[in-house]
């Protein structure tokens, strides 16, 4: 399902001799596991440190938080089982796991867990939490614990763009019985930070609920979400009272959302209006869905304790604003994060994530690029459209947006759904909805209505259909629609998406069938509840 990231063996002998009787007591007490040679872990090095400057050592006293990544058990029969879960035409379809039955399954075992959690401590460092789903321990203490646990050493760095950061200064190591369970460590660097794509407004009235509902069809479904839990993933915050003076501009009465703080949340900052479109654009089409928005650090470490704060939640819909470049994250974060979305996909979760807002060339760099976690084969990358609405609420057009990220992943072979399309790896987006700004969504933030356009406008508008999708799928004892892409893929060419014809990223145009400007197009509502329940 994707490109396999193997863990090296290349092994640090351990000293011959101990040269003093202190070193010796030391060791006599020290733990057998921190006795063991070395192995490295691969990919734990920030891809561009070669590019920087090295101005400095991390002082001995600073203290970091790391999440220590286990793999999964059994991973093999979990890629199958997740293939068979998903399958609309499997005899298993729909018959999803509990985060309990998840972890009882995959989770790494207990004894691997008391070991890491020993070796740890003997190194000086705290235990704060082990994840519930057994595949993430939190630990935290000063940066010279952090080197002596992690075999490596801690510099400050400056990189070409005058950016000052940490990091570690060559890959991780770890005792020769831990390191094969180990994925990765989060939080010894602070140089990625994920981002929202730039959002763009304008000084227009923008697209309103009923312009939204209308236009993908969404009134014939006779739904409002009542019920549901949508999941928003954000490293920002907002105020209530800009989603209250949305909700009262457009007569809607949502349930009040819940903010769950993942490591002690984050300070309103300059993402606050991404924050508040989510929400907004959500309740837009599931004005009665209840949503619960994680806030998290915008760290390594907090991107993925969020995301397993999301997935040991099981809330069945979850919205995604937040990404980077590709090549911009270390192979062991990206293979940390797949583990969760391969989580949610056996538990049935639908994870929909922007796509990006930089066309084909998502790292800016003058080629060709695409934005993680979209292109992860166990979420849904969701592109951008430009979308025209009658004074009727009307669909009159809809083409692809200049802007909407897409293109071929330099890290994933092409998924089973994927499979018949012609090319041998990965391709983004999946679906698409309106995001141009030009025809951006009304959004209330920061004490007045204005215009924002993004593929980060897209996802939650998918999240919130999802809502509705399971509302009536659960009236009807059918399942949730879980990990959506291969249900999608079938319907290629059917009603229930609306393919795009028109309009370039860049590199790629929107054309008859599947494009990686807007894949398999947007929703049609009504179609899209018809051709799935039968209704």
């Amino acid at each position: 399902m994707k490109k396999s990231i193997k863990v090296a063996v290349a092994v640090i002998a351990p000293l011959a001799v101990l040269g003093t009787c202190a070193a010796v007591m030391q060791a006599a007490n020290a733990s057998p596991v921190a006795l063991q040679p070395r192995v490295t872990l691969a990919g734990t090095v920030l891809p561009k440190l070669a590019q920087s400057t090295r101005t400095g050592d991390v002082p001995a006293d600073k203290q970091l938080s790391v999440a220590v990544s286990l793999k999964p058990s059994n991973s093999q029969q979990l890629d199958q089982f997740i293939s068979q879960v998903s399958n609309p035409q499997s005899p298993t379809y729909g018959k999803y796991l509990t985060p309990e039955e998840f972890t009882a399954k995959y989770g790494a075992p207990q004894d691997q867990i008391d070991k890491m959690t020993a070796y740890l401590k003997s190194k000086g460092l705290n235990v704060d939490s082990v994840a519930a789903n057994h595949l993430i321990v939190d630990a935290s203490g000063p940066a010279s614990a952090m080197e002596q646990t992690f075999g490596t050493k801690l510099s400050t760095r400056r990189d070409a763009s005058g950016q000052d950061y940490y990091a570690n200064d060559s890959a991780l190591t770890l005792p020769r019985d831990l390191a094969p369970a180990v994925s990765d460590v989060a939080g010894l660097d602070n140089h990625r930070k994920l981002t929202h794509p730039p959002l763009k407004q304008r000084a227009v009235r923008g697209l309103t609920p009923a312009n939204l509902t209308g236009a993908y069809d969404v009134k014939a479904l006779n739904a409002t979400g009542a019920g549901q839990q949508v999941a928003v993933f954000e490293l920002d915050a907002f105020q209530q009272q800009n989603i209250n003076a949305y909700d009262q501009q457009f007569g809607l009465k949502p349930p009040t959302p819940i903010v769950k703080k993942v490591d002690g949340g984050v300070a309103l900052g300059e993402g606050q209006t991404e924050v508040e479109l989510d929400i907004e654009a959500i309740s837009a089409i599931a004005p009665q869905a209840q949503q619960t928005v994680f806030e998290g650090p915008n760290s390594n470490k907090g991107v993925i304790d969020t995301y397993a704060a999301i997935v040991n939640s099981k809330i069945p819909v979850v919205s995604i604003s937040w990404g980077g470049p590709e090549e911009a994250g270390s192979q062991a974060d990206i293979q940390a994060q797949d583990t969760l979305y391969k989580q949610a996909a056996a538990q049935g979760q639908s994870l929909f994530a922007a796509s990006g807002d930089s066309g084909s060339d998502d790292a800016g760099n003058g080629g060709q690029s695409v934005d993680f976690p979209a292109s992860d084969p166990f979420v849904t990358g969701t592109g951008g459209t430009h979308l025209v609405v009658s004074a009727a609420n009307g669909r009159t057009s809809e083409s692809g947006w200049v802007d909407s990220g897409g293109g071929n992943s330099k890290l994933f072979a092409a998924p089973d759904y994927q499979a018949n399309l012609g090319s041998k790896v990965r391709m983004v987006p999946d679906i698409a909805a309106d995001a141009d700004p030009a025809t951006g969504l009304a959004v209330f933030s920061k004490g007045q209505f204005g215009v924002v356009g993004g593929t980060s406008a897209a996802a939650p508008q998918w999240a919130g259909f999802t809502a509705l999708y399971n509302q009536l799928a659960k009236a009807a004892g059918k399942p949730a629609l879980g990990f959506a892409n291969p249900a999608l893929y079938k319907l290629s060419g059917t009603a229930a998406l609306h393919d795009i014809v028109g309009g370039s990223n860049g590199a790629f145009t929107a054309t008859k069938g599947y494009d990686r400007v807007t894949g398999l197009g947007s929703f049609d509502a009504a179609q899209f509840v018809k051709t799935m329940l039968g209704q």
